[in-house]
């Protein structure tokens, strides 16, 4: 509301001008209030239901880390787990043309839609990691796998997806690819850029070589999918990694180890100084677990998830 609508007078200035509210804030200042005052005579069982949609730092699951690949199931023990959302795979893919989606079913989409709505769920990110053991420097049908993913990503509001370049793509054992990927990931970029989204590449590079592939692709729809585990079995600084890369450049973060220990248990990865590393950088978004699994019970889902979902939460939220 400006001041010439005769809520305001030109001549003297309104109480919250005083303190340095402008006018057309006016409205925006006392729904806050209101909220502010709501929350602080709301109970804290409930006070997540008001604070969850601002939460810089959410932690998610991966669906195919916890078992169920592509199986709706997967969003109920996300949320038994304590997560706030879910990492979904595209599917296998092997020797197809296109992942073995089963989210292009309308039926099966709509029951994801449903479930992750009921269930409070968020879906963060789809992932074609059917990309970890094949080509996607020589994939013929690279684009038509891409499309798939963004249409999904479209159909799920989903705006994150992880395409890692894996084993057959590694830069550093495999320089030679570089100028195929990186054609690639432009072509990649074009495609994302035009439907809104981002796809995160996780790469065997440092941070530094990656902020170079990453001027190479040109592309903002292009980001680094940071993996803590790689530069922490490489013997790099971890810290000094997100540092180089800065906020802008990474999408989002697997933010665990190789599988051995739970996460509150891992001498090299000290996550509050992950937290006051990426505080410093004005970072916010999705820390997803992938793996620091207790190497004495690997396959028991419930007792590693939940450990460092837990973990997690009591250093990051």
């Amino acid at each position: 509301m400006n001041k010439h609508s005769g809520f305001l007078s030109d001549s003297a200035p309104s109480p919250l001008e005083k303190v340095g509210v402008r006018p057309n804030s006016r409205r925006t200042f006392i729904r806050n209030a209101a909220l502010l005052t709501l929350g602080l005579s709301i109970p804290n069982s409930l006070a997540w239901a008001f604070a969850d949609k601002n939460q810089r730092y959410k932690i998610a699951v991966i669906d195919l880390m916890i078992l169920k690949r592509q199986k709706l199931s997967a969003l109920p023990l996300a949320k038994e787990l304590g997560a706030d959302g879910l990492e979904v795979d595209m599917g296998g893919l092997g020797n197809r043309e296109t992942f073995d989606n089963q989210l292009a079913k309308p039926e099966v989409l709509q029951q994801y839609l449903q479930q992750s709505k009921e269930l409070n769920i968020e879906i963060c990110s789809l992932a074609m990691t059917g990309f970890y053991a094949q080509s996607f420097a020589t994939r013929p049908t690279y684009k038509r796998m891409v499309q798939d993913c963004i249409d999904t990503m479209k159909a799920l509001n989903v705006k994150v997806a992880f395409l890692p370049l894996g084993v057959q793509g590694d830069l550093v054992k495999h320089p030679e690819l570089r100028p195929a990927i990186v054609e690639r990931l432009k072509a990649v970029g074009k495609m994302a850029k035009k439907a809104g989204v981002i796809i995160g590449i996780e790469t065997a590079l440092d941070a530094t070589e990656e902020k170079q592939l990453l001027k190479d692709i040109g592309c903002s729809a292009i980001q680094i999918y940071f993996n803590f585990s790689n530069p922490l079995k490489e013997g790099r600084d971890l810290h000094q990694e997100l540092r180089i890369l800065g906020k802008k450049r990474i999408c989002q973060i697997h933010c665990t180890d190789e599988d051995g220990v739970w996460l509150e248990n891992n001498t090299r990865l000290d996550m509050k100084k992950v937290k006051r590393t990426l505080d410093d950088m004005g970072w916010k978004g999705w820390l997803v677990i992938e793996r620091s699994r207790d190497r004495n019970d690997p396959t028991n889902v419930r007792k590693n998830f939940t450990a460092n979902t837990r973990y997690m939460k009591s250093v990051f939220q």
